[in-house]
């Protein structure tokens, strides 16, 4: 990505429930971009380039509390649980 201005990303997390034969689809979605440098010791993958939006951190330089409590899979597993309970 040298040299590329636009740095915009996204991680997205779709879980799939099937109930009585429907399927449902629970999505979680962190939008954020990609940094010139990697940074951060935690995570994996791309954790060390990836900064969420709103963050002045990449997901490998926050304490892992703060990760997944904002994490596209935190939220996807969020809606599943709420639908659940909402049955």
């Amino acid at each position: 990505m040298e040299g590329m201005q636009d740095r915009r990303a996204r991680f997205r997390t779709v879980i799939s429930l099937i109930l009585n034969d429907i399927e449902y689809y629970f999505e979680g979605i962190v939008e954020g971009e990609i940094a010139t440098e990697p940074a951060g010791q935690k995570g994996f993958g791309y954790d060390p380039v990836f900064r969420p939006a709103g963050y002045d951190r990449t997901f490998a330089e926050m304490n892992l509390s703060l990760k997944n409590r904002i994490s596209h899979r935190a939220k996807a597993v969020e809606r599943l649980v709420e639908f659940l309970r909402n049955m």
